[in-house]
């Protein structure tokens, strides 16, 4: 029989052979090469094919299937699901969806899940092989339950160690070892107790949050369209506080003026609260958060999804290098200024669009001298508001107010050519 046009990508448990469906069994058993890693390919003993092992280059893989593909029967085994986390998203997206055919195996996170009988339909879940625990830590600080695929760098007692040293000990966890093996192995334990534990190299952490939902933002049953709590948004500690308050987002956006279809740029965006509700405003327009810190960066991404926006792009980097390639915008806020405020206020005028408008938010006020005269220079005509506020607050039956730190809001608007 000829070999088959397509190329089959199979999922294998760590009961091997005996664990597959009677079609993934025949199609192993009639390839002619069978490619995966030195640790899957080692759970099928029984296949006499041809082995190809799949290391870290997969162009190489690639290039081996394309060059094999309609003479050879070829099999790609991985572990559990290979959609999940796996090899295969990879090779279709390299060589096209139409070439594979995908037959996944029972995932090994999901068999985590199942052995402590949690559902995982809303955990956040994410693989520290490919993106490190920094990376992912505000994620996971705002999260009801958590999956990780750990690494041998970030293995759970080196987590366990991190999340306590930042003051996230409100999680139970779990460690899933050995799964579907004989010498599988689960441990409920605290962090505390995890931090001083060994565990074998095959292993699942999942985190759950303890009663109480400590660092959680503040659920809301309908978001506004701006001027949403400050507490809504899930912030950074120790940096909560900095996100730039409801009622100064408020004015600087009708300042702004953003329209249904306007491009705009948060440049020191945080955890992007003015992103997201201009990104609410400009619902045919785009919204680009710009944050060099890469804690505040994921944070953005994060409230983003929160708020269910998909015109809204965070952008990890350092303004102003990161505006090449970013389209003109009609619109741009500037909340977070470094030591080059000149050259940063000059740069994001550069770029605005004729007709478009520039505002700055400022704390200080040896901040709102160098905004200032930066502006004048840009424009001749420069607004500035003081922002003093104060909130209304119920203390033993009569209402008193609790003053906010004054800020400054400066703006100009880039003449019509």
């Amino acid at each position: 029989m000829a070999p088959e046009p397509k190329i089959h990508i199979l999922g294998v448990g760590s009961d091997g052979l005996g664990g597959l469906t009677s079609r993934a069994r025949e199609l192993l058993q009639q390839a002619d090469v069978v490619l995966g890693s030195e640790a899957t390919l080692s759970l099928l003993p029984e296949i006499t094919a041809q082995r190809v092992i799949i290391g870290p280059d997969l162009s190489a893989t690639a290039q081996f299937l394309e060059a094999h593909l309609g003479d050879k029967k070829m099999v790609v085994v991985a572990g559990g699901d290979p959609l999940f986390y796996g090899v295969a998203r990879w090779l279709c997206d390299r060589l096209g969806k139409e070439k594979f055919e995908v037959l996944p195996h029972v995932s090994t996170m999901q068999l985590a899940f199942a052995r402590i009988k949690e559902s995982w339909e809303e955990a956040f879940l994410t693989n520290l092989a490919t993106h490190s625990l920094e990376e992912v830590l505000d994620r996971i600080r705002t999260a009801e339950i958590v999956g990780l695929f750990t690494s041998e760098e970030e293995d759970p007692p080196t987590i366990a160690r991190q999340l306590l040293a930042r003051g996230l000990d409100y999680f139970r966890a779990y460690v899933c070892e050995n799964l579907g093996a004989p010498d599988e192995r689960v441990t409920q334990a605290e962090l505390e107790e995890i931090r001083d534990m060994d565990f074998a190299p095959l292993n699942v952490m999942i985190l759950k949050r303890k009663p109480g939902r400590p660092d959680q933002q503040r659920p809301a049953a309908r978001f506004r369209r701006f001027g949403n709590p400050d507490d809504v948004f899930a912030q950074s500690r120790p940096k909560s506080g900095l996100i730039t308050q409801a009622e100064v987002r408020a004015i600087a956006l009708a300042q702004l003026d953003v329209q249904p279809a306007s491009v705009v740029w948060d440049i020191g965006a945080g955890s992007g609260s003015v992103a997201i509700e201009a990104a609410q405003l400009a619902d045919l327009g785009v919204v680009y958060a710009i944050e060099q810190d890469v804690a505040d960066y994921h944070l953005i991404v994060a409230n983003a999804q929160t708020f269910g926006l998909k015109n809204l792009h965070a952008v990890h980097g350092l303004a102003p290098a990161v505006f090449d390639g970013l389209p003109a915008p009609d619109c741009i806020f500037v909340g977070g200024l470094g030591k080059e405020v000149a050259r940063l206020l000059q740069a994001a005028f550069a770029a605005l669009r004729s007709g478009g408008r520039l505002v700055v938010h400022v704390a200080s006020l040896e901040m709102l001298n160098a905004v200032y005269s930066t502006l004048r220079a840009l424009s001749p005509q420069v607004w500035a508001l003081l922002v003093n506020l104060a909130r209304g607050t119920e203390q033993l039956e009569t209402l008193r107010f609790e003053a906010l730190n004054p800020t400054f809001l400066l703006g100009v608007s880039k003449a019509k050519v």
